[in-house]
């Protein structure tokens, strides 16, 4: 795997953190998910800005954004009890589906 690819990655993963510890925080009323979500989404931006160095903006944007509203959602599933109908599951295989099209067979994702 390309070190763009996973610097992006753990981009995501530090970002879907963050975001978890958003619903955590119980909208900031509680101080460690608080404390963990300005972390986590430091460290996103951080890694993120990283993987600018060696891609294209929209893609890495694309990639970052497509992966984290899949993740999240199962997240959301698992962790939180939020119901996902047929529609929203339907749509997130599409924004998984075009995040491995990108991935698979784009030229300018800079494999």
């Amino acid at each position: 795997m390309p070190k763009a690819y996973l610097i992006l990655l753990l981009a995501v993963a530090a970002e879907t953190i963050g975001t978890t510890a958003l619903q955590a925080s119980q909208q900031f009323s509680r101080f460690w998910p608080s404390v963990l979500v300005v972390i986590s989404y430091g460290i996103a931006f951080y890694l993120l800005g990283l993987t600018l160095r060696f891609m294209p903006v929209g893609i890495v944007y694309a990639i970052w954004s497509g992966l984290g509203i899949f993740l999240i959602a199962i997240i959301g599933y698992i962790a939180f009890g939020q119901k996902l109908d047929w529609p929203a599951v339907l749509g997130l295989a599409m924004i998984l589906g075009g995040i491995l099209i990108i991935h698979l067979f784009s030229k300018t994702a800079g494999h």
